[in-house]
């Protein structure tokens, strides 16, 4: 506690000071809430077969929407994870749904209609409590209360996180003292190490209730936008995307830094580059390109080296961009399909009264709101995970090996920044007696960082291996080796 607390008290840089005082302003607010319990939902038949409750949390003037469901296991013992999901602008939805929890959509057998739900067996809500929440404000059916409410940026979302955290706690006083851990997904792998010091500034500052911060959960997060871009022609070349020729050329005419050379060699080789990989799926390499059907142009879709707007909507995807009367034959099938079936599911009025959406309060549902006003101010957290690293976090990060958005040699070259000790070295790890990926441990004091691969898997690992990252996350959640 002494070591967490000389750490807190050096932090000096000025953003950290501004968040000292934005933490104060948003837990000084009201912390008006509403939860209700749902036993039923439309598409799916009879009652749930697990706890679910959502509500409103207040942050000053935001109303953040969330869906909350309890363990199955032992929900007064299990790790409490208040999950985001990236864009920014998409809803817990996402997670809930496609990712790590209870249901599912009956794609196989979708015809037309209010689409379907299935139970997922293989859900982290088995084993831990979890909040979906629809952030930042604009997300889902999160709203303002007010017209002249701050656009929201990292920094502020991040505050107001933890300061939903807390709020949460207060409406919810039976899981004050279960283990938190902070998760997120895609372009919100930003927020947890954010947040993380967050809470722990919070704890510092004798911010009620005391959140037990235990550490953060990061699918294929988004860390360092530069560091990210780079990582992808390397990439390329693994995968035998470019050729030995062209890379060996990149190498030596950018130096590495595909960003913004003003070198002409290298800015004739990108274009190269570019047009070489214009057709494949960045999300998994494997999957077909199915965007270009759509009716917006080529050109909203392609792959360059994105600028810093181009790299967060690279992040998120509409169901909207999607042509909504594609059918399921095999020969013809889109993944982005899938995602159709949330956006017509929340926008039926029946669903929406099921989830106790406040009326009138959000014109249309979106899965992710590429519409939403946001204002990126951060584009690297290496600092705050460097930092944690003195302040006993334990921390899973996994990615696809297919993912050529966040590519997993770029989230292991930062890994490797850190400049942890190698507890055990890489190897594989097995689901049913079959490689599910590889992984690496390492450790500095009390600080324990596990990474894994998922093999085969795209951009986000669970919608390709739901199975195998249920696996991964319960071993690890109870300290056994994956």
């Amino acid at each position: 506690m002494a070591r967490q607390k000389a750490m807190l008290n050096s932090r000096s840089q000025g953003v950290e000071q501004k968040w000292v005082c934005i933490l104060l302003v948003l837990m000084s607010a009201s912390a008006a809430s509403s939860q209700h319990i749902v036993e039923t939902l439309p598409g799916f038949p009879g009652r749930l077969p697990f706890k679910l409750e959502t509500g409103y949390i207040s942050v000053g003037e935001i109303e953040f929407f969330y869906y909350f469901v309890q363990s199955t296991g032992n929900p007064r013992a299990d790790p409490l994870i208040l999950f985001m999901n990236g864009g920014p602008g998409c809803s817990g939805l996402n997670a809930f749904l496609y990712q790590i929890g209870p249901l599912k959509f009956n794609v196989t057998d979708y015809t037309g209609g209010l689409p379907s739900l299935l139970y997922e067996p293989d859900a982290w809500t088995e084993t831990a409590n979890i909040i979906f929440i629809d952030a930042p404000v604009g997300a889902g059916f999160s709203y303002a209360t007010s017209t002249s409410s701050t656009i929201p940026t990292d920094t502020l979302n991040s505050a107001q996180m933890q300061a939903f955290l807390r709020n949460w706690l207060v409406a919810h006083p039976s899981f004050e003292t279960n283990p938190v851990f902070v998760g997120s997904d895609s372009y919100a792998g930003l927020y947890p190490p954010m947040v993380a010091m967050a809470i722990l500034q919070g704890n510092e500052a004798g911010l009620k209730p005391y959140v037990h911060l235990k550490g953060m959960i990061l699918s294929c997060p988004h860390t360092n936008t530069d560091l990210e871009t780079n990582a992808r022609i390397p990439f390329a070349h693994r995968l035998a995307l470019i050729s030995d020729a062209l890379y060996k050329s990149l190498e030596v005419n950018c130096g590495g830094n595909f960003v913004d050379s003003t070198n002409a060699n290298c800015t004739k080789d990108l274009a190269t580059y570019n047009k070489l990989i214009e057709l494949i799926n960045e999300t998994n390499v494997l999957d077909p390109v199915c965007t270009f059907i759509s009716p917006k142009s080529k050109e909203a879709f392609k792959l360059a080296t994105p600028n810093q707007e181009e790299h967060r909507r690279s992040l998120q995807d509409s169901s909207k961009d999607y042509l909504v009367s594609l059918r399921r034959p095999r020969d013809l099938w889109c993944k982005y399909f899938d995602y159709l079936l949330v956006d017509m599911w929340g926008n039926y009025p029946g669903v929406q009264e099921a989830l106790h959406v406040r009326a009138g309060t959000v014109s249309e549902f979106f899965r992710c709101n590429i519409s939403l006003a946001y204002s990126e101010d951060i584009t690297n957290v290496l600092d705050y995970h460097k930092n944690l690293t003195r302040l006993g976090m334990q921390v899973l990060v996994f990615s696809g090996d297919h993912d050529m958005l966040m590519p997993h040699n770029g989230i292991e070259k930062w890994i490797k920044w850190l400049d942890l000790t190698v507890d055990t070295d890489w190897r594989p790890w097995f689901v049913d007696g079959q490689v599910a990926g590889y992984t690496r441990k390492y450790q500095e004091g009390a600080y324990r960082l596990t990474y894994a691969t998922l093999k085969g898997a795209g951009h986000s690992p669970p919608e390709y291996k739901r199975r195998e990252c249920y696996k991964m996350f319960r071993r690890w959640i109870h300290y056994y080796p994956l």
